[in-house]
């Protein structure tokens, strides 16, 4: 399971992890499996898509920008339609002043390029993205920084393709590319980025458009689960802690089952020293939680408040922020919990040694 990759030698990645993008951090990464048959010609044909589309972000990046710091040229983009470069603006919104001769020459140029070069001659005769133009910045008869280069060009592109649709994005939300949020008026969001757990550095984060329906219904269940989520796995977090630095209880845990507190381990290898009272009394407790409250939407206790006063303050400001804290440190609990579990789960330990 955590065996050295150097011992998989028959492994068809093994042909292209000293390919030009295999980087640090992630060295080859292929989350896909895109590679897995071992096809070299597959490999560079999609090396030579990924830069010709890197290329363009890149420039797509630049053109969304330098318009913005450096400004527009002066006079005519079409004289015979009377359209000036001012006229352009910037983003999405110059698709549709750009006439129909603008669209012909960019295509074309496109056209040119591709069968200036041989279409798919860098991949068959030459090297992936090598279109037959080599600019000074890839010259030079030094191996290494020519590899250090053309390795920069990769991760730009990258980064410039991740970014172009990013800005595509807040573009046709907010009318720019790094256009305020507060311009996204029609957003369903706006029921809820004031709503407790709103914090930095994120803000209102949903990446999987849980609320994009913008039923506050909804919002509130996913909010009390969250709360209740958070709680057990803040004291799960502590159960798992607590015993490693202040030690266990003297005397019995179940003495009927002759069963001492000292008996039970700390982790998952607990769950099986627990005796069925224990766990009758665990599953009696949470009932007991769960029924005890009136918890219709609407009611206190559906808000995540069951009179237990812990996190309260005659100033709302203070309460608001003991209870923002609240819902970051469960959060950071569901994910400490797992962590530990999975750690655990591997070592025997929830911190323990990976060598184990």
């Amino acid at each position: 399971a955590w065996g050295d990759w150097a011992n998989y030698t028959a492994s068809p990645l093994r042909a292209f992890e000293k390919e030009l993008g295999a980087q640090a951090p992630l060295g080859f990464w292929d989350p896909l499996g895109l590679s897995s048959d071992g096809d070299l010609y597959s490999f560079k044909r999609r090396r030579s898509v990924e830069l010709k589309h890197g290329r363009i972000c890149m420039l797509a990046t630049m053109g969304y920008i330098t318009p913005e710091v450096a400004g527009k040229f002066p006079g005519y983009l079409s004289p015979s339609n009377k359209l000036l470069f001012s006229d352009i603006p910037n983003g999405l919104a110059a698709i549709s002043k750009v006439p129909l001769a603008g669209w012909i020459q960019i295509f074309g140029y496109c056209a040119y390029c591709e069968i200036s070069a041989g279409y798919d001659a860098d991949v068959n005769k030459r090297t992936p993205g090598d279109m037959g133009w080599n600019p000074p910045i890839f010259s030079g008869n030094d191996p290494e920084t020519k590899t250090r280069r053309l390795n920069a060009e990769l991760a730009n592109g990258r980064l410039a393709m991740m970014a172009i649709i990013g800005m595509f994005f807040q573009d046709g939300l907010t009318g720019s590319a790094w256009g305020d949020w507060a311009n996204y008026t029609a957003s369903p969001l706006r029921a809820f980025e004031n709503e407790l757990g709103v914090q930095a550095p994120v803000g209102f984060w949903d990446p999987a458009g849980f609320t994009a329906d913008g039923s506050v219904e909804n919002f509130k269940r996913r909010r009390q689960t969250e709360l209740k989520h958070g709680r057990i796995s803040m004291l799960a977090t502590m159960g798992y802690i607590t015993p490693e630095i202040t030690g266990k209880f003297p005397g019995y845990l179940s003495p009927s089952a002759g069963l001492k507190f000292a008996d039970v381990p700390n982790g998952l290898a607990a769950i099986s020293k627990v005796p069925a009272a224990g766990w009758g009394q665990i599953l009696a407790y949470m009932a007991f939680c769960e029924v005890s409250q009136d918890q219709s939407p609407g009611t206190p206790a559906a808000a995540g408040d069951f009179g237990f006063k812990v996190l309260t303050a005659s100033d709302p400001a203070e309460k608001t922020k003991k209870l923002s804290a609240e819902l970051a440190n469960g959060r950071l609990a569901m994910m400490a919990i797992i962590g530990m579990f999975f750690q655990d789960g591997l070592t025997g330990s929830a911190w323990g040694d990976w060598a184990n």
